[in-house]
C-alpha cells in the first residue's frame, strides 16, 4: 500500500527541498490500493574517499516486472531535507502513479544517508548517484540483495532513467550527468549555475575573478542547517563526521564559509574560494552534460535567480544538448504555488493540470517513453498580471534581448533620448551600518513578515522616468553601464585585499501613480567594482514584470543592503552626467 503523507506545517529545512518553497500545508495525492509498492533500501557506496550508506525508497508500479519493464525516475531532497520529507517522497508517489519506477533517496549527509555534505560535487554526490543508476541497470543489488530487473534497458546495464528535483536536488542531476552518460532526461528546478555567484555575487560584467558581496543570510542559514543535522536527524554514522572544526561539511566548504564571513578577500584565499565554489558548480562541468535538460527556474528567487538558469541554458544550447527553459512563479523567496494560479504544486498532485507539470510529463514522455510528443517552446515565462490560469504563461523561441535604452540624467531623471540628459552631478555616501533593505532572505521560508524595501536618504541615488505612455513588459535581465567617482575607493582598491574595492547595489523599482514603490521580487544586483576609475556594466537579475501605463521606472544604486556584506570604510560616491557621457540603462522589453 502506498504511504500517505500527513498534513503538516513544513519547517525551514524541508522548505528548502525539491519541489516546494513556501510555507504551506502538504497533502500527498491519493492513490488506489495496488497502484504501486514502496520498498525501503540501503546502498553502500564509495564517495569522496569514504564508504557510506545511502538511504532510499523504491516505488514500483503495479504490473511492472521483468516482462513488462518501465523507465525510471530518480529524485533526491533539497538542502536539509531527506527522502521522507513532504516534498521529496511525493515525487516518488507522483511518478509511480504514472507508471514510472521511482527511486527516491536522501542525499549524502542528509536524512539517514551517510558521508559528508559536499555541495553536490560531481566527484562525490554525482558518483554516489551513479551507483544508484547501477542498481536500476541491474549491475548491482541493494545491501539486502534486492535487484531491479524491471527497468527498461537501452543496453545491458544501461537503464532508461531520468532525474527530477529542485535546489540541491536539482544541481545533483547535472553533477550526475557529468559523470554518467546513461541518464536520458533531466529536470533541474530552482538550482544554481555557479555557487561563487550564488553566495557571493558580483554582477559587474567581466568580473569573474573579483569577489562580490557576501549573501550572508542565505549562506549562513544553509551552513547552520548542515552543521545542525544531528538535531534534525540523529545519526551516529561516523562517515558523517569530519572534525570539530567542520562537523558535517567537507573541509573546503567550511573554509569557504569562514573566508566569506571574515569580510576579507586576500588574493590567495579568494582565488582558492572562487576556484572551489566553481569546481562543485555546473559552470565547471556542463561541457560533459549530454542528457536532454528541461530547466525550471523561479522568478521569485533571491538565492538562485533567473540569470543562473539562463547561463546554464545558453551553455547547454551552444554545445548541442537538447535544452528548454521555463521561468515559473515560485522560487526560494516565495511565489505562487496554489493550483488556482495555474502553477505546479506537487504537494497537491497537479501535474496534469498545471503548465509546468504538463511540460515535465511531456519531457519524460519524449525521452523516457520515446514517444514523439511536443515538449513545448524554447522558453516560457509566468505572467503574474494574467488572472486566467490557462493563459498565465507566454512563450518565445529565445531569451529576450536588450531592446529599450534609457539614459541617466544629472537631474535624477531617466530619459529616452541622450539629448534630454541634463548636465549635473550628485553624491551619496555609505554609513558603517546598512541603510537599505531589499529582503530578509529567510523570511518567506519560515513564514515571517518582511519589512517593505527601503533606501535611506543620502545613501543612494535614483533616476526616475516620466509616467509611461503605454504598458511595458520587461522580460529578462536588464543591464546598466555606469561610471562613478570615488577618490577614497580609488586610493584603497589596490591594497591587495579585494574587500577594499567599492561595493554598490543596483535595482529597479516600479512607481505607481500614487507613489507606491515595488522592488520586483525584492531582487538587487550587488557589485564590487573591478576598477573605480573605469566605467563598468552591471547585469541585473532577470525579471518578468509589467509596468502599467502611467507607472514610472526608477533605477537606483545604493551604498548598502542588509542582506549582504558591503563596503569596508566610508566611501562617498559621485555620479556625473553630461549628454555625451552618462550612465545607460538597457531593458529587455517585450512588445
Amino acid at each position: 500500500m502506498p504511504r500517505r503523507v500527513p498534513r503538516f506545517r513544513a519547517p525551514l529545512a524541508l522548505l528548502l527541498g525539491a519541489t516546494l518553497t513556501a510555507p504551506l500545508a502538504l497533502t500527498a495525492p491519493a492513490a488506489a490500493a495496488g497502484r504501486f509498492t514502496v520498498t525501503a533500501l540501503k546502498f553502500t557506496v564509495q564517495a569522496g574517499g569514504r564508504t557510506c550508506t545511502v538511504d532510499a525508497d523504491l516505488y514500483r508500479p503495479a504490473g511492472v516486472d521483468r516482462d513488462r519493464p518501465a523507465p525510471a525516475v530518480v529524485a533526491t531532497n533539497g538542502f536539509g531535507g531527506s527522502k521522507s520529507d513532504g516534498s521529496t517522497n511525493i515525487v516518488g508517489e507522483a511518478f509511480a502513479q504514472r507508471g514510472y519506477v521511482a527511486l527516491v533517496y536522501s542525499g549524502l549527509g542528509f536524512g539517514r544517508s551517510g558521508c559528508l555534505i559536499s555541495l553536490d560535487d560531481p566527484t562525490v554526490d554525482g558518483v554516489a548517484a551513479s551507483q544508484l543508476i547501477d542498481f536500476l541497470g541491474g549491475r548491482r543489488a541493494a545491501d539486502d540483495g534486492t535487484e531491479a530487473d524491471f527497468v527498461t534497458l537501452d543496453a545491458p546495464g544501461d537503464p532508461r532513467v531520468g532525474m527530477v528535483g529542485g535546489s540541491y536536488g536539482g544541481a545533483v542531476q547535472l553533477a550526475t550527468a557529468a559523470v554518467d552518460r546513461r541518464l536520458d532526461a533531466l529536470v533541474p528546478m530552482i538550482t544554481w549555475n555557479d555557487l561563487a555567484y550564488s553566495l557571493d555575487p558580483n554582477n559587474a560584467v567581466g568580473s569573474r575573478n573579483v569577489p562580490g558581496a557576501f549573501k550572508w543570510q542565505w549562506a549562513n542559514g544553509f551552513y547552520l542547517i548542515g552543521e545542525g543535522q544531528p538535531l534534525l536527524e540523529p545519526n551516529l554514522d561516523p562517515s558523517r563526521i569530519n572534525s570539530m572544526a567542520c562537523l558535517h561539511f567537507v573541509t573546503r566548504a567550511c573554509d569557504t564559509i569562514r573566508t566569506l564571513n571574515s569580510g576579507r578577500y586576500p588574493a590567495r584565499q579568494t582565488a582558492e574560494l572562487l576556484a572551489y565554489a566553481r569546481s562543485v558548480s555546473p559552470v565547471s562541468y556542463l561541457h560533459r552534460v549530454e542528457a536532454p535538460t528541461l530547466l525550471v527556474q523561479g522568478q521569485a528567487d533571491s538565492l538562485f535567480n533567473l540569470n543562473e538558469a539562463t547561463a546554464t541554458y545558453k551553455t547547454l544550447k551552444a554545445q548541442g544538448t537538447p535544452t528548454k527553459m521555463i521561468w515559473q512563479s515560485w522560487g526560494h523567496s516565495g511565489g505562487r504555488t496554489d493550483p488556482a494560479s495555474g502553477e505546479l504544486n506537487l504537494g497537491q498532485g497537479n501535474l496534469e493540470t498545471s503548465y509546468v507539470g504538463r511540460r515535465v510529463l511531456a519531457w519524460f514522455d519524449r525521452y523516457l517513453n520515446k514517444r514523439h510528443v511536443d515538449t513545448g517552446p524554447a522558453l516560457a515565462y509566468y505572467r503574474d498580471w494574467i488572472t486566467d490560469p490557462d493563459h498565465t504563461y507566454a512563450t518565445t523561441h529565445r531569451v529576450p534581448g536588450l531592446s529599450r535604452t534609457l539614459y541617466l540624467s544629472g537631474d535624477g531623471k531617466l530619459v529616452d533620448n541622450r539629448r534630454k540628459v541634463v548636465r549635473g552631478s550628485r553624491t551619496y555616501t555609505n554609513r558603517l551600518v546598512p541603510t537599505s533593505h531589499s529582503e530578509s532572505s529567510l523570511a518567506a521560508l519560515i513564514g515571517l513578515a518582511d519589512p517593505a524595501p527601503y533606501d535611506t536618504p543620502g545613501t543612494h541615488l535614483g533616476w526616475t522616468s516620466e509616467p509611461l505612455t503605454r504598458t511595458t513588459d520587461v522580460v529578462g535581465a536588464p543591464r546598466a553601464t555606469l561610471r562613478v567617482v570615488s577618490p577614497k575607493a580609488e586610493r584603497t582598491q589596490h591594497s591587495g585585499d579585494a574587500a577594499d574595492k567599492l561595493v554598490l547595489f543596483a535595482k529597479l523599482y516600479d512607481i505607481a501613480p500614487d507613489g507606491t514603490r515595488t522592488l520586483v521580487h525584492r531582487l538587487v544586483a550587488p557589485v564590487r567594482v573591478p576598477d573605480v576609475t573605469k566605467s563598468f556594466t552591471v547585469t541585473l537579475p532577470g525579471i518578468v514584470h509589467r509596468y502599467e501605463k502611467g507607472h514610472r521606472l526608477r533605477f537606483v544604486i545604493a551604498a548598502s543592503d542588509d542582506a549582504y556584506f558591503g563596503n569596508r570604510g566610508i566611501k562617498p560616491v559621485t555620479v556625473v552626467s553630461t549628454p555625451r557621457d552618462t550612465g545607460v540603462l538597457r531593458l529587455p522589453v517585450i512588445d
